[in-house]
């Protein structure tokens, strides 16, 4: 997923979950690994950096 992607997934989730966003991310992201799908646990991970950035700092 390229920067681009990721921002929209980012913005998308975070408009839909509002400040459950990034659980909800972390959550994809442990799922992924759990299956073995290392590369798309990448991707949540970086999702879930750039909801943080959007969120700003002492958001959590």
């Amino acid at each position: 997923m390229d920067a681009i992607q990721t921002a929209q997934y980012a913005r998308a989730l975070y408009s839909a979950h509002g400040d459950r966003a990034e659980a909800e991310a972390a959550q994809k992201m442990r799922e992924c690994e759990a299956a073995g799908n290392t590369r798309q646990a990448k991707d949540w991970q970086s999702v879930r950096q750039t909801i943080r950035q959007i969120r700003g700092p002492n958001q959590g």
